[in-house]
């Protein structure tokens, strides 16, 4: 993508939201969802038409784990390491998920499909050790199911 023609696009998705009470994150979640990340280029542009510093949208962008940097993969998925998913056994499945996908933490897959990342309660305290993959939490991973779960997921049925 050109520069102009990100410039485009960011301006137009701020022009969608910028009359709205509290636009700064409506506008970030709409950059994210265009381009699977919040460019660094478009920070400027975000900051000029809010009236904003570019260091108070960085320190939006910085602040929440649902923003990213860099592009993540088609699908997320994200580990429970929260105390209650711990101690129902989520260290095993960690090391089986970051063995069975080849990723640490916060890498996504050469192809693009796939990216880890932990995370710290996913509200699902009962039904440990919990795993969301994109949208969708799964209850009562275990290693087997976790590879069952893996493996249903379109574009990368093959891995």
């Amino acid at each position: 993508m050109t520069k102009g023609s990100l410039t485009e696009a960011v301006v137009e998705i701020v022009e969608q939201w910028r009359h709205k009470q509290g636009p700064l994150l409506p506008i970030l979640h709409a950059v994210q969802a265009r381009f699977a990340h919040i460019p660094s280029d478009a920070i400027p542009i975000i900051a000029k038409h809010l009236s904003l510093s570019r260091a108070e949208v960085h320190g939006v962008v910085s602040f929440y784990h649902d923003f990213s940097s860099q592009p993540k993969g088609r699908h997320v998925v994200q580990v429970c390491r929260a105390e209650a998913c711990q101690a129902m056994g989520s260290h095993a499945l960690e090391d089986h998920v970051k063995n069975s996908l080849g990723l640490d933490w916060g890498e996504t897959s050469s192809d693009g499909a796939l990216t880890l990342e932990p995370v710290y309660c996913l509200g699902n305290c009962a039904c440990s050790p919990s795993v969301r993959v994109n949208n969708t939490i799964y209850a009562r991973v275990s290693p087997d199911r976790f590879d069952e779960i893996v493996s249903s997921l379109e574009d990368h049925a093959d891995h």
